[in-house]
């Protein structure tokens, strides 16, 4: 291919900012995600699936998605990316919050231990879907009941794995990372610069 541009199939702005900084060129193909209308991949988890399993699921079946739809529209053919990140406290998938209220147990819970994030990323075109898994370790220091709703009503919980963005505000609260940092912000350079050079395109 003349052209090494890919598909980002993704909302994130963190993931196409961490994209631009290795020097990859995409265009977002947005999925369907509101589950008030039809979803093009259903999130749940199933019955007594691993943490590791259901974010390597769960992005290849983006990845796979997106590649159909490129077809399906008649677009350029290029390869399309997905990933789904998951913070993981006692082998329990922690997502992200609905409220206030839970944004606040969150924290609560992650106040004070480690945990663990979980990135999986994958790459589809046609019938081809290549993944990676990324997984890195996050250990907060305590916090106080006041820091944690003065977080929340910075609003940067919301929308986020785990409540919070380690490249933001939340930066405050970690002592430890062990593993990957864009993995932790939501696509781990490495493993996807590995998975664009299997379909032919250079990173940096």
């Amino acid at each position: 291919m003349a052209d090494k541009r890919i598909y980002l199939a993704s909302r994130s702005p963190r993931r196409r900012e961490l994209l631009r900084q290795i020097g990859v060129g995409f265009e977002v193909l947005l999925l369907r995600e509101d589950p008030r209308r039809a979803v093009d991949v259903d999130e749940s988890p199933l019955p007594a699936e691993g943490p590791s399993d259901y974010v390597l699921r769960i992005a290849r079946n983006k990845s796979a998605v997106a590649a159909r739809q490129v077809i399906q529209r008649g677009l350029p053919p290029h390869p399309a990316l997905a990933a789904d990140t998951t913070v993981v406290l006692d082998d329990v998938i922690i997502g992200k919050p609905e409220s206030a209220q839970h944004a606040a147990q969150i924290l609560s819970a992650l106040a004070g231990r480690e945990h663990s994030v979980m990135t999986a990323v994958a790459l589809g075109m046609r019938d081809r879907v290549e993944s990676a898994l990324s997984i890195s370790s996050v250990e907060f220091r305590a916090l106080s009941a006041g820091e944690i709703q003065r977080y929340i009503a910075s609003g940067e919980p919301f929308g986020k794995a785990g409540a919070y963005a380690i490249q933001g505000r939340a930066a405050a609260f970690v002592t430890r990372i062990t593993g990957s940092y864009s993995g932790i912000m939501g696509l781990p350079l490495a493993e996807t610069a590995e998975l664009l050079a299997k379909f032919d395109i250079e990173a940096i």
